[in-house]
Protein backbone atom coordinates (compact mmCIF):
# COMPACT_ATOMS: atom_id res chain seq x y z
CA UNK A 1 0.00 0.00 0.00
CA UNK A 2 1.37 3.23 -1.16
CA UNK A 3 1.16 6.39 1.14
CA UNK A 4 1.14 9.59 -0.77
CA UNK A 5 3.04 12.22 0.72
CA UNK A 6 1.85 15.88 2.02
CA UNK A 7 3.47 18.56 1.19
CA UNK A 8 2.62 20.90 4.12
CA UNK A 9 1.27 24.56 3.37
CA UNK A 10 1.76 28.19 5.01
CA UNK A 11 -0.36 30.61 3.13
CA UNK A 12 0.26 34.29 4.27
CA UNK A 13 -1.49 37.17 3.65
CA UNK A 14 0.58 39.59 1.82
CA UNK A 15 0.18 43.25 1.42
CA UNK A 16 1.53 46.88 1.37
CA UNK A 17 2.10 47.13 5.02
CA UNK A 18 5.49 46.96 7.17
CA UNK A 19 3.60 44.61 8.91
CA UNK A 20 2.45 42.51 5.90
CA UNK A 21 6.21 42.30 5.36
CA UNK A 22 7.15 41.47 8.65
CA UNK A 23 4.47 38.27 8.26
CA UNK A 24 5.81 37.60 4.85
CA UNK A 25 9.62 37.19 6.18
CA UNK A 26 8.38 35.29 8.88
CA UNK A 27 6.17 32.67 7.13
CA UNK A 28 9.29 32.19 4.78
CA UNK A 29 11.56 31.61 7.40
CA UNK A 30 8.69 29.04 9.02
CA UNK A 31 7.91 27.48 5.52
CA UNK A 32 11.51 26.68 4.75
CA UNK A 33 11.63 24.88 8.80
CA UNK A 34 8.62 22.72 8.16
CA UNK A 35 9.65 21.80 4.21
CA UNK A 36 6.04 23.85 3.01
CA UNK A 37 4.99 25.44 0.09
CA UNK A 38 4.47 28.90 0.50
CA UNK A 39 1.16 30.31 -0.78
CA UNK A 40 1.26 34.50 -0.50
CA UNK A 41 -2.42 35.52 -0.76
CA UNK A 42 -3.19 39.42 -1.49
CA UNK A 43 -7.09 40.39 -0.98
CA UNK A 44 -8.90 43.13 -2.87
CA UNK A 45 -12.37 44.70 -3.24
CA UNK A 46 -14.17 47.82 -4.22
CA UNK A 47 -13.93 50.50 -1.31
CA UNK A 48 -17.68 52.16 -0.71
CA UNK A 49 -14.91 55.90 -1.41
CA UNK A 50 -15.08 54.24 -5.05
CA UNK A 51 -18.94 55.02 -4.87
CA UNK A 52 -20.62 53.63 -8.25
CA UNK A 53 -17.96 50.88 -9.58
CA UNK A 54 -18.80 51.63 -13.39
CA UNK A 55 -17.69 55.55 -12.87
CA UNK A 56 -14.46 53.97 -12.84
CA UNK A 57 -13.49 51.49 -15.13
CA UNK A 58 -10.19 52.66 -15.71
CA UNK A 59 -8.80 51.80 -12.37
CA UNK A 60 -7.27 48.41 -12.08
CA UNK A 61 -7.73 47.65 -8.30
CA UNK A 62 -6.57 43.77 -9.15
CA UNK A 63 -3.70 44.87 -10.73
CA UNK A 64 -2.84 47.54 -8.23
CA UNK A 65 -2.78 44.15 -5.58
CA UNK A 66 -0.60 42.10 -7.83
CA UNK A 67 1.51 44.99 -8.32
CA UNK A 68 1.62 45.26 -4.23
CA UNK A 69 2.33 41.25 -4.49
CA UNK A 70 4.81 41.87 -6.73
CA UNK A 71 6.53 44.32 -4.67
CA UNK A 72 6.31 42.77 -1.32
CA UNK A 73 7.86 39.28 -3.09
CA UNK A 74 10.61 41.23 -4.88
CA UNK A 75 11.93 42.25 -1.24
CA UNK A 76 12.28 39.09 -0.03
CA UNK A 77 13.25 37.03 -3.55
CA UNK A 78 16.55 35.78 -1.90
CA UNK A 79 14.88 34.62 1.32
CA UNK A 80 12.44 32.69 -0.46
CA UNK A 81 14.73 31.00 -2.37
CA UNK A 82 14.42 27.01 -2.22
CA UNK A 83 10.82 27.79 -1.13
CA UNK A 84 7.78 27.01 -3.79
CA UNK A 85 5.99 29.99 -3.68
CA UNK A 86 2.15 30.08 -5.10
CA UNK A 87 0.91 33.48 -5.46
CA UNK A 88 -3.06 33.94 -4.87
CA UNK A 89 -4.61 37.16 -5.89
CA UNK A 90 -8.20 37.33 -4.58
CA UNK A 91 -11.17 39.90 -4.58
CA UNK A 92 -13.01 40.11 -1.47
CA UNK A 93 -12.35 41.25 1.47
CA UNK A 94 -8.91 39.89 2.92
CA UNK A 95 -10.05 37.83 5.91
CA UNK A 96 -12.55 35.96 4.15
CA UNK A 97 -9.71 35.37 1.64
CA UNK A 98 -6.98 34.21 4.06
CA UNK A 99 -9.23 31.96 5.84
CA UNK A 100 -11.00 30.07 2.20
CA UNK A 101 -7.12 29.81 1.42
CA UNK A 102 -6.43 28.68 4.75
CA UNK A 103 -9.10 25.88 4.70
CA UNK A 104 -6.75 23.05 3.97
CA UNK A 105 -3.53 24.80 5.30
CA UNK A 106 -0.94 23.52 7.73
CA UNK A 107 -0.69 27.00 9.11
CA UNK A 108 -1.87 30.48 8.31
CA UNK A 109 0.38 33.55 8.86
CA UNK A 110 -1.16 37.42 9.22
CA UNK A 111 0.34 40.35 10.31
CA UNK A 112 -1.00 42.21 13.49
CA UNK A 113 -2.11 45.39 11.35
CA UNK A 114 -2.48 45.72 8.12
CA UNK A 115 -3.45 49.70 7.33
CA UNK A 116 -2.31 49.10 3.59
CA UNK A 117 -4.54 50.34 1.35
CA UNK A 118 -6.00 45.93 0.85
CA UNK A 119 -6.23 45.79 4.37
CA UNK A 120 -9.85 45.34 4.48
CA UNK A 121 -10.78 46.98 8.24
CA UNK A 122 -14.44 47.88 7.60
CA UNK A 123 -15.41 44.28 9.46
CA UNK A 124 -12.89 44.69 11.94
CA UNK A 125 -9.19 43.61 12.60
CA UNK A 126 -8.56 40.74 9.88
CA UNK A 127 -6.15 39.30 12.10
CA UNK A 128 -8.61 38.42 15.06
CA UNK A 129 -10.94 37.02 12.42
CA UNK A 130 -8.87 34.73 11.11
CA UNK A 131 -7.57 33.92 14.57
CA UNK A 132 -11.36 33.14 15.64
CA UNK A 133 -12.41 31.68 12.46
CA UNK A 134 -9.32 29.60 10.99
CA UNK A 135 -9.71 26.01 10.58
CA UNK A 136 -5.53 25.59 11.64
CA UNK A 137 -2.82 26.74 13.63
CA UNK A 138 -2.72 30.97 13.31
CA UNK A 139 0.70 33.23 13.37
CA UNK A 140 0.39 36.65 14.47
CA UNK A 141 3.35 38.17 13.74
CA UNK A 142 4.09 41.13 15.58
CA UNK A 143 5.07 44.97 14.92
CA UNK A 144 9.03 44.93 16.11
Amino acid sequence: MSQTQHTPVVVVGVDASENGQLALRWALQQARRMGAELHAVTAWEVSAAYGYVPMYTDVDLEGDARKQQDVALEQVARESEGVPVVRQVVRGHAAEALLDAARDADLLVVGSRGHGTFAGTLLGSVSQQCVHHAHCPVVVVPRR
